[in-house]
Formats: structure tokens, C-alpha cells, sequence
């Protein structure tokens, strides 16, 4: 890491930098959670349950949606990992169907 920077004299340049900050703040939260939310809808694709995938799916596309828009992610980067995933559920073979207990 970079030694830290000398303290800023100019007033914008110390609000800048305490912008700079929060920002980070926000943009390593939001990087952290999108990750985590990737990583779910991966270990539902490898147990092989397709309807949870496809619920799973549902929520990481709208946080890496999210991401994006923010600025957080590039758009084409969430798109890609949108794409990805969105590939990997649909090559799950389809659920099959079981007869409820009530059906007679």
C-alpha cells in the first residue's frame, strides 16, 4: 500500500478527501456483498437444485444491477457475470416433477 498522502491544506482538497473515504467505505461494502452473493448462487449451482438457482439468480442479477449502476462495477463486468450465471442455471438439468401427497 502507498504511504499515506501529506495532509491537505486547500479546503476543497480536504473535503475531496473526506469524500474519498466515505466513498471507499461504500464501494468496498457494496464490492463485498456482491461477492458473497455470487458465491451463493455458485453453491447452489453445484448442488444442482435449479429452482433455488434460478431464485438465487434472480437476487445476484439485481445486486450486480445495482453495483453497476452506482458505479461501483462497470456495467459490461456485470453484464458478463449476469451472462455467466445465467448460462450455468439454464445447462441444470430441469427439476423432476414429484406427486404431492394429495394427489391421488
Amino acid at each position: 500500500m502507498p504511504p499515506k498522502a501529506k495532509p491537505k491544506k486547500n479546503l476543497s482538497a480536504m473535503k475531496r478527501a473526506r469524500q474519498a473515504v466515505k466513498r471507499t467505505l461504500r464501494n468496498t461494502s457494496v464490492q463485498s456483498s456482491v461477492k458473497t452473493v455470487l458465491k451463493k448462487v455458485e453453491t447452489v449451482i453445484s448442488s444442482g437444485n435449479r429452482e433455488e438457482a434460478g431464485k438465487a439468480l434472480l437476487t445476484a442479477a439485481k445486486a450486480l444491477s445495482k453495483a453497476a449502476s452506482k458505479g461501483v462495477i462497470h456495467k459490461n463486468t456485470a453484464s458478463r457475470n449476469i451472462s455467466r450465471l445465467t448460462k450455468k442455471v439454464n445447462a441444470l438439468p430441469p427439476q423432476a416433477d414429484l406427486p404431492t401427497a394429495g394427489a391421488a
